[in-house]
C-alpha cells in the first residue's frame, strides 16, 4: 500500500513538473523536490524489505522450533517404545530362565502342584510327619524345596532343645564330655531324611546319563533338520520328514539346563530356514503357518487369562509352561504376523511378571510386619528372663509363659531373609538367658531338696520302726506327729520323690491298717463287755451288806475285781464306770470301816480306767500333793513354837494338833495311792 501511495505521489509530482515546464524560474526548485521525494521512496522501500526479512526470519525460526519439538517428541516415543520392549524382554528372559531351570525335569509341572506349607510354624513332630509323607508319596526330584525347608526348621528347633538341655546339664554340675542327648523324633527324622538322600542320589545318578543321551538326540535332530535343505526329493516327502523331526524333538526328553536355551535357538533358527525353503510349496508352508498361528493365539489367550488370575504364583508357573509350549511344541508363523503375535504374548508375560514382582514386594511388607511381632515377643521373653522369682510355682508359671511365647514366635511367620539369622539368634539368646536364670534357681533348689530328702528319709526310718508296734496308746500319737512333720517338709528331687513317698505311705498304712483292724476286733469285745457291765451294775445296785464288815469288804473287793475283769467298753459308753464307782461309794458309806482303807479300795477301782498318759499325769499330781501336804505339816509343826507357853487345853493349840494329824492321815493315803500307781 505504501508503494502505491508513493507511485501516486510520483505521478502527481510529474504532473506538476509538466504544468510548470513553462516557468523557467521554477525548474531548479522542481528538480530538487523530485530528488528528495525519490530518496524518501527508496528509504521506505528499504524499510519495507527489512520488515519482510524480519518476518521471514521469524517464520523460519518458528518452523525450525516446531521441527525440533517434533523430533524430540519422536525421540521420546522411540525411547518409550524401546523401554517397553526392554521391559518386556526382561520379563520374558526371567521366564525363560525358569523354563531352563526346569529343563532337566519333565515332572516340573507336578512339582509345582505340591504345596509348600508354613514349616516355620510346625512342631518337630508335624515336620517329621510331613517329611515322611513326602518321601513316601512324591517323586524325589519334586520335593527338594519342601525337604530343604523342613530340614532347616527341624534342625533349628532340635538345636534349641539340645542347647537348653546342655545348659541344664552343665548347671547341675555335669561335665561337657559326659553330655549326651537325643530324642526319638530325631531318630525318625534321620531315617526319613536318609531315605530321601538315597532316592535323590540314585535319581540324579541316572538323570545325568539320560540328560546327555537326550542332548545327543536333539543335536542329531538338528543335523537332520539342516540336511533337509539340501536333499533332492519330492517336497511332500521332505515335509513329512520335517514333521517326523518335530515329533522326535518333542519326545526327545530333558537336557542339561545349561544347554537348553542355546539348543532351542539353534533348532528354532533351522526350523525358520526350513519354512523359508518351503516357498517352493507355499500351500504346505501357509497351512503350517496358519495352524501354528492358531495355536499361538490360544497360548496368548491363556496368558491373558493368567494375567487376571488371583493366584499370581500359580499364574507364573503356568506361564512358564506356556513359554515351553511356545518354544518346544509350536512352530513359526508367517513373517508379517510374527512380531504382532509375539508382542501380544510378551505383553501378557510382562503383566504377570509385574504382578509377581508386586506380590513379592507385598510379601516383604508382610515379612516386615512379622519381624515387628517377633521382636516384641523377644522383648517379652527378655523381660520375663530378668524377673526375680523366689519359689517353684512362680518359675513353673513363667516356664509356661515362655513356652506360649515360643509357640507364638514360630507362628508369627517368616521375616525378611536379610535379618532372619539375626532374629533367630536374638530369640535363642533371650530364651538362653531365661533358662540360665531358671537353672541357677533350680540348682540352689536342688540343695534344699537334698536337705528335705534327708529329713524325709529320717521320718521314713522312724515310721518303719513304729509300724509293727502293739503299744497303740503310745505309738498312735507318734505316728500322727510323723505324718504332720512330713507335710511340713518341702519338695525332694523329682526323680526320687515317688519312691520315698511310697516308702513313707506304706509304713504309715501298715501301722494304721493294723490299728483299725485291732479296733474293729476290739469293738465286738467292748460291746460284749458293755452288756456284761450293764447286767453287773444292775446286780450291784441291788447288793445288800451282810453285817460282817470284814466279810463285806472282801466281797466288795471281789466285786470290783470282777468288774475290772469284764474289760473295756466302747468309748462313748465309758460313763458306766462312773455309775459303778458311785454305787461302790454308796456301799462303802454303809460300812463302818476306816476311811483311808475305803478310799484306797475305791482309788484302786478308778485306776482301771486310766491309760498310760493319764497314769503318768496322775503320778505327777500325787507327788505334788504329797509335797504340798508335807509342807503344810512342817508349817503347822513350826507354828507349835508359838504355843510353848500355852496350856495344853488351849483350843487353838488343840486345833493345830488336830490339823497336823489330819494332814498326816491324808499324807499316808496319798503315799499309798502312789504305791498303787508304782505297782501298775
Amino acid at each position: 500500500m505504501m508503494l502505491e501511495e508513493k507511485d501516486d505521489n510520483l505521478q502527481n509530482a510529474d504532473g506538476n513538473l509538466e504544468d510548470q515546464s513553462t516557468n523557467d524560474h521554477t525548474e531548479e526548485t522542481t528538480e530538487e523536490v523530485a530528488a528528495e521525494t525519490t530518496e524518501e521512496i527508496v528509504e521506505e522501500v528499504q524499510t519495507e524489505s527489512e520488515v519482510v526479512a524480519e518476518v521471514t526470519e521469524e517464520i523460519v525460526e518458528e518452523a525450525q522450533t516446531e521441527t525440533e519439538v517434533a523430533a524430540e517428541a519422536t525421540e521420546e516415543i522411540v525411547e518409550e517404545v524401546e523401554q517397553t520392549i526392554e521391559e518386556h524382554q526382561e520379563a520374558v528372559n526371567e521366564v525363560h530362565e525358569n523354563v531352563a531351570e526346569d529343563a532337566e525335569d519333565e515332572t516340573a509341572t507336578e512339582r509345582h502342584e505340591i504345596p509348600v506349607k508354613d514349616y516355620h510354624s510346625m512342631s518337630k513332630e508335624a515336620l517329621v510327619d510331613e517329611l515322611e509323607k513326602l518321601v513316601k508319596n512324591e517323586k524325589v526330584q519334586a520335593i527338594k524345596e519342601h525337604v530343604d525347608g523342613i530340614k532347616t526348621e527341624f534342625n533349628q528347633k532340635f538345636t534349641e532343645v539340645l542347647e537348653q538341655r546342655k545348659e541344664e546339664f552343665l548347671a547341675e554340675g555335669g561335665n561337657i564330655i559326659d553330655f549326651h542327648f537325643s530324642l526319638p523324633i530325631k531318630g525318625r527324622f534321620n531315617v526319613a531324611y536318609n531315605e530321601y538322600r538315597s532316592k535323590r542320589n540314585e535319581y540324579y545318578k541316572n538323570l545325568e546319563k539320560d540328560l546327555h543321551a537326550n542332548l545327543e538326540k536333539r543335536l542329531a535332530l538338528i543335523e537332520e533338520l539342516k540336511g533337509l535343505l539340501n536333499v533332492e526329493e519330492n517336497i511332500n516327502t521332505t515335509y513329512k520328514h520335517f514333521k517326523q523331526i518335530q515329533e522326535g524333538w518333542r519326545n526327545a526328553g530333558s537336557i542339561p539346563k545349561t544347554q537348553y536355551n542355546n539348543i532351542w535357538r539353534t533348532y528354532h533358527h533351522h526350523v525358520e530356514r526350513f519354512y523359508d525353503f518351503l516357498h517352493l510349496n507355499r500351500d504346505l508352508r501357509d497351512l503350517d503357518f496358519k495352524r501354528n498361528y492358531e495355536e499361538k493365539q490360544k497360548v496368548v489367550a491363556r496368558a491373558e487369562e493368567l494375567a487376571q488370575e488371583e493366584n499370581v504364583i500359580h499364574a507364573f508357573r503356568e506361564l512358564q509352561n506356556l513359554h515351553r509350549i511356545w518354544k518346544e511344541d509350536i512352530g513359526p508363523v508367517a513373517k508379517d504376523l510374527r512380531e504382532e503375535i509375539w508382542n501380544q504374548f510378551s505383553a501378557a508375560t510382562k503383566i504377570i511378571h509385574d504382578r509377581r514382582q508386586e506380590y513379592f514386594k507385598n510379601i516383604d511388607q508382610i515379612y516386615e510386619q512379622n519381624l515387628v511381632v517377633k521382636e516384641e515377643i523377644i522383648a517379652k521373653i527378655k523381660e520375663i528372663g530378668t524377673g526375680d522369682y523366689k519359689v517353684h510355682n512362680q518359675w513353673q508359671n513363667k516356664i509356661k509363659e515362655i513356652e506360649k511365647l515360643r509357640e507364638a514366635f514360630f507362628n508369627a511367620g517368616k521375616v525378611p531373609l536379610k535379618v532372619n539369622e539375626a532374629t533367630w539368634a536374638k530369640f535363642k539368646q533371650a530364651v538362653r538367658e531365661f533358662n540360665a536364670n531358671k537353672n541357677a534357681f533350680y540348682k540352689s533348689l536342688k540343695k534344699e531338696q537334698q536337705d528335705n530328702l534327708s529329713k524325709k528319709l529320717a521320718l521314713i526310718e522312724l515310721a518303719e520302726s513304729l509300724k509293727d508296734s502293739d503299744d497303740w496308746t503310745a505309738t498312735t500319737p507318734q505316728m500322727k506327729k510323723v505324718q504332720a512333720d512330713w507335710k511340713k517338709i518341702g519338695h525332694v528331687p523329682k526323680k526320687i520323690s515317688d519312691k520315698v513317698w511310697k516308702q513313707f505311705k506304706n509304713a504309715c498304712n501298715h501301722y494304721f491298717d493294723r490299728l483299725h483292724a485291732q479296733k474293729n476286733a476290739a469293738s465286738a469285745e467292748e460291746n460284749e463287755a458293755l452288756e456284761k457291765k450293764e447286767a453287773f451294775l444292775t446286780e450291784m445296785e441291788a447288793f445288800e451288806l451282810s453285817g460282817d464288815s470284814k466279810q463285806d469288804i472282801e466281797t466288795i473287793k471281789e466285786k470290783i475285781a470282777n468288774w475290772k475283769a469284764i474289760g473295756r467298753v466302747p468309748y462313748n459308753k465309758k460313763n458306766i464306770d462312773n455309775k459303778f464307782n458311785k454305787v461302790i461309794d454308796g456301799i462303802f458309806k454303809q460300812l463302818n470301816i476306816d476311811k483311808q482303807e475305803s478310799e484306797l479300795i475305791k482309788y484302786s477301782n478308778r485306776l482301771e480306767n486310766l491309760d498310760a498318759h493319764k497314769i503318768n499325769s496322775e503320778r505327777i499330781f500325787i507327788r505334788r500333793k504329797i509335797d504340798d501336804i508335807s509342807g503344810e505339816i512342817r508349817q503347822l509343826e513350826n507354828n507349835l513354837q508359838f504355843f510353848s507357853n500355852s496350856s495344853s487345853n488351849s483350843p487353838m493349840l488343840k486345833k493345830v494338833h488336830q490339823d497336823i494329824e489330819k494332814h498326816k492321815r491324808a499324807l499316808d493315803t496319798w503315799k499309798a495311792k502312789l504305791n498303787q500307781l508304782k505297782s501298775l
